[in-house]
């Protein structure tokens, strides 16, 4: 099989910055998936991508993930977790537990995964995933499930597919272990998902085991490598004095939505999920303008003054407005400098399929779904 090897800490990091880009708001923070690679390669773990189409038909995958709100944990939450004995961690964040689920995976079901896939692209998720196929000694996809980062499971390309994603593991950071065997539908599958998660504050799970001939029907290919030279361009931008936010957008062939500093986040943590709203003042051509972002985890809805702009399944990014770093709905606060990056999704999101569980209306919003291009014009 075609490989390619991670093997530098600037190679984790164009990866990882790459993938927290595509996340959206969402998908874990960078720098702890930055921080577990780089622990990998200290370790001598071997980093390896391979390409969908080389993986035989019949070599099984499975997926890795975290699953949970990506609210920061408050003093109430930290005492709470407390009070539940939640004191003496296996090992330090979600990501850390993916390899953990993976191998209990295996074990529930007798057989030996020959390559992990990530579900999505962000900044820990993906880290995880990659950290689960290099402690198992095999590869990791060079390819996810969305193209981007998402809150739910059924807004993975498998589900729109009608794969099957049982069972799934949940591996929480304690040593807490369930399985769900079955599910009814997608959508239960996330819900008791996200109920394990809250009561374990987070959980690394393990699922989608798929041959590789459905692996290689239902992946987004390529996307990360893509990702890496995406923060390698970002990152050499930078150091040659050049604008990394326009580098960015222009290698995604995405646009300009709006700069300016963020002047309130609203949150809450319900039900597994990081919901709220984020407003930002114009600046320089948008001066005398307000953006407001809709998140559930990642960004969802963009209005400007009001009119909707961009809505997902097409990607809504806030970054740096100085170093195109991107930032997480975790970690945006008041007064942040930003740009706001619209890029066009993958195809089959824009499918029936994908606009009902991707598309605004999805969300509870009366907004019709116009493409970003089209938006644009």
């Amino acid at each position: 099989m075609a490989r390619r090897t991670i093997s530098s800490r600037s190679d984790v990091e164009n990866l990882i910055y790459g993938c927290a880009f595509m996340g959206t708001g969402g998908g874990g923070n960078p720098r702890l998936g930055v921080e577990v690679l780089t622990e990998a390669l200290e370790r001598e773990l071997r980093i390896e991508l391979v390409d969908a189409e080389d993986v035989p038909d019949e070599a099984w995958t499975c997926c890795a993930f975290g699953m949970g709100s990506i609210a920061p944990k408050t003093a109430e939450t930290v005492a709470e977790m407390r009070r539940w004995g939640l004191v003496k961690k296996i090992a330090e964040g979600t990501a850390r537990m993916l390899p953990y689920a993976v191998r209990e995976l295996e074990s529930y079901l007798g057989i030996e995964f020959d390559a992990v896939v990530p579900i999505e692209l962000g900044g820990a998720n993906t880290a995880g995933a990659v950290l689960a196929a290099a402690t198992h000694g095999v590869p990791v996809i060079d390819g996810d499930y969305v193209g981007r980062a998402i809150p739910e499971i059924a807004q993975t390309a498998p589900c729109i597919k009608c794969k099957r994603i049982t069972p799934l593991i949940c591996h929480d950071e304690w040593g807490n272990i369930c399985i769900i065997k079955e599910a009814v539908n997608y959508a239960l599958a996330e819900r008791i998902g996200k109920l394990i998660s809250v009561a374990g504050y987070g959980t690394g799970m393990a699922g989608f085991p798929m041959k590789g001939n459905e692996m290689k029907e239902t992946v987004i290919k390529g996307t990360l490598s893509e990702a890496m030279e995406l923060g390698r361009r970002v990152r050499e931008a930078r150091e040659r004095g050049k604008d990394p936010v326009r580098e960015a957008m222009e290698f995604k062939g995405g646009w300009l939505l709006f700069k300016g500093a963020v002047s309130g986040k609203n949150w809450e943590s319900r039900e597994g999920y990081m919901y709220g709203t984020t407003l930002i003042k114009g600046m320089e051509e948008f001066r005398g303008e307000e953006a407001k972002i809709w998140f559930k985890n990642e960004n969802h809805i963009l209005w400007i003054d009001g009119e909707p702009k961009v809505t997902s399944p097409d990607l809504i990014e806030v970054v740096d407005l100085e170093t195109a770093e991107p930032i997480t709905n975790t970690d945006l606060k008041a007064g942040d400098r930003v740009a706001v990056i619209g890029v066009k999704c993958v195809e089959i999101f824009r499918t029936e399929r994908g606009l009902e569980v991707l598309g605004p209306k999805h969300f509870g919003f009366d907004i019709e779904y116009i493409p970003i291009e089209e938006r644009m014009k």
